[in-house]
Parts: structure tokens; C-alpha cells; sequence
């Protein structure tokens, strides 16, 4: 079968791999639609900490059961599923309490496994979730970047009339809007230095955009919130040096989600954190979130085809792969369609 595999840093390609079976446990997917997440680009770069080569990358994926292992139950064949990557071992400290996308032990398929983009995909039983038939397939394999929004905004705790500013309208700034209207935040800022891309954050309901090229985004914010700073800072383009001027944004008792890999130090005053006693969280993945991801593209909550810009059959994944590398204000989500 056919498989799309990152050998080592800029060496990828498709490849004829032999196709997977379903071992106890498993479940054997037959991959409808994959979504290129940021992270598979930098994989494919050489920019990902956690990879082993060689790799099959995508882990935003959905498609039809094609076959189950050993044990399972509640899964047949022909079931139409999307798959959580968060493989968690289920023992440790974070899994005790209650936080199994930091399990000490996590495995993300697609990163530390093989993922999506091959023709069939074996996954642990316990990671397949059901759709209901109002939720297609390509809605179904952008579940994933939604249970990442669902999941930072969980950790910055909302208030009701909390404004909210996203830093980044990429495809996670624009999840993270979306998610944060449908749980009804009502004065949403989303900054970032590419017009287009803020043309389809105000398209998808933000209520203020701004150019951080063209405009002071702390004057902006000050004026706009009377000096008080904003609440919640969601920041999205994860860029290390943007630290301390998110903490001055801040409002005191402000919380911060980051979101980012970089392994870039950060300025970090203390007296900015304390004075205001800000909470800075974290943000890894997904905490079970695909259910109420699900439930939202079901009820209509969440539109996932209005991230989609372009829609590219597999074999053309050095197009796509091109296009996300030089034409970052044209590609959102790129998605990508296997034969049925």
C-alpha cells in the first residue's frame, strides 16, 4: 500500500510500505481524509524534538473501519471513526490525576508511531471515536486542531464577558476563535502581521483585527479594554521574543495559554507576573476533548470546511507540502483525500 514517509529531516516521499493488521487492541483504519498540521511541517524540517525517523506522519485523520483486533468491542467494521493521537499510559502522575496529554510515557501517533497518511492505519481501540452521520469525513479529520483550542481555552478558565486575544490567526489562532464563540465569548481580538489571514479571522467572527505590522497591539489593547488589559491571551503564533509584551497586556488576574515548541529562552519579568498575579499555562494537545469537538460539528456549533483552503488528492503531497512552505497566507488547513 501506499504511504507518505519522512526518512530524516527534507527526505520524504511516497513510498509502498506493507499494509498493517489489527493486533489485539487494535483497530484497522482505512484513511478517508488527513489534515497537514504545522507540526508535520516540522517534522518534515527537522524542527520536531520528539520524532523518530522514519516516520509516517498525520495525526488529524478520519476514515471507515476496516477490519478490528483481538478484544475489541463496540467497534465493527464499516464504522465511520476519527482517531485521538494521545496514546497515554494510563499508571503515571499526570495520568492519575487526570491529565493524560502529559502522560510521562505519551506517545502521539503520527509523531512516535506511524500516522494518517498511508492507505490503512492500525490505532489502539481506545482511541477511535464514532460520528454521528452529520459529521462527514473531512469535518471529521480536523476534529484534531479543534480539541486543541477546546483544550488551551480549558486551561485559561473563562469568565463570562472575558475578552479574549488570540496572537496568530494561523490554523490554530482561527480553531481557537471559533471554539471560543461557540462557548460564547463576545469581544475577540485576533493579531497577526498577514492581511489575508485576518481577513478570514473577521470572516469566522472576530469582533476586532489587527495588523501588528502596521499597529501598536499594546496601544490597541490599552485603549481598547480603558487600560484594564485583557483577560485572556491565547498565543497562538508562538513566537519566544512576544513574551513580556503579552504578560504587559495582561489584566491583573489575566490568564496566558502558550502554545508553542520553540525552545527559545523568553524574557520573563517577574515583577509583570506578580504584580498582577497572572497565571501562565501550558498547553499540550488534548485532555479527551474529541467528544465535545464532535458534538459541537454535529449541532453545527463549529463550521471545520471554513478552515479548509485547499483540498489535494495524495498523490499530489509534494504540492501541498510546497504550497504550505511558500504560500503561508494563501494555505489554512490543507487537506488531504486518499482514494476510496
Amino acid at each position: 500500500m501506499k504511504a507518505f514517509e519522512v526518512r530524516a529531516p527534507h527526505d520524504f516521499g511516497i513510498v509502498d510500505i506493507d499494509a498493517p493488521q489489527a493486533d489485539a487492541g487494535e483497530v484497522l483504519v482505512s484513511v478517508a481524509f488527513v489534515g497537514i498540521c504545522g507540526s508535520d511541517m516540522h517534522i518534515i524540517h527537522g524542527d520536531n524534538a520528539f520524532v523518530r525517523f522514519p516516520r509516517i506522519t498525520g495525526h488529524e485523520f478520519a476514515g471507515v473501519v476496516a477490519a478490528v483486533g483481538e478484544g475489541v468491542a463496540g467497534v465493527t467494521a464499516g464504522d465511520r471513526v476519527c482517531i485521538d493521537p494521545v496514546i497515554n499510559c494510563g499508571e503515571c502522575y499526570p495520568c492519575r490525576i487526570g491529565r493524560p496529554n502529559v502522560c510521562t510515557r505519551l506517545e502521539v501517533i503520527g509523531v512516535h508511531r506511524n500516522g494518517g497518511f498511508e492507505q490503512h492505519v492500525s490505532v489502539p481501540a481506545g482511541n477511535v471515536h464514532h460520528l454521528p452521520e452529520s459529521v462527514g469525513l473531512d469535518q471529521a479529520a480536523l476534529v484534531e486542531p479543534y480539541t486543541i483550542a477546546c483544550n488551551v481555552l480549558d486551561r485559561m478558565q473563562p469568565h463570562d464577558g472575558d475578552a479574549l486575544l488570540i496572537l496568530g490567526a494561523g490554523v490554530i489562532g482561527l480553531t481557537i476563535l471559533q471554539v471560543a464563540r461557540a462557548k460564547g465569548l463576545t469581544d475577540i481580538t485576533v493579531c497577526d502581521v498577514i492581511d489575508e489571514r485576518l481577513e478570514v479571522a473577521r470572516s469566522l467572527g472576530a469582533h476586532h483585527a489587527v495588523n501588528g505590522q502596521r499597529e501598536d497591539l499594546e496601544a490597541v489593547m490599552s485603549e481598547r479594554s480603558g487600560g484594564e488589559g485583557i483577560p485572556l491571551i491565547a498565543d497562538a503564533a508562538c513566537v519566544p521574543a512576544l513574551f513580556p509584551q503579552l504578560a504587559r497586556i495582561a489584566s491583573p488576574a489575566g490568564r496566558i495559554g502558550l502554545l508553542g515548541f520553540d525552545t527559545t529562552p523568553s524574557d520573563l519579568v517577574q515583577l509583570e507576573v506578580i504584580k498582577k498575579e497572572l497565571t501562565i499555562v501550558g498547553s499540550r494537545l488534548n485532555n479527551r476533548k474529541f467528544p465535545e469537538v464532535i458534538e459541537m460539528l454535529a449541532s453545527g456549533r463549529l463550521d471545520a470546511t471554513a478552515l479548509v483552503s485547499h483540498r489535494l488528492p495524495f498523490a499530489e503531497m509534494s504540492d501541498a507540502i510546497h504550497l504550505i512552505d511558500h504560500h503561508p497566507e494563501r494555505a489554512r488547513k490543507v487537506l488531504i483525500a486518499f482514494d476510496s
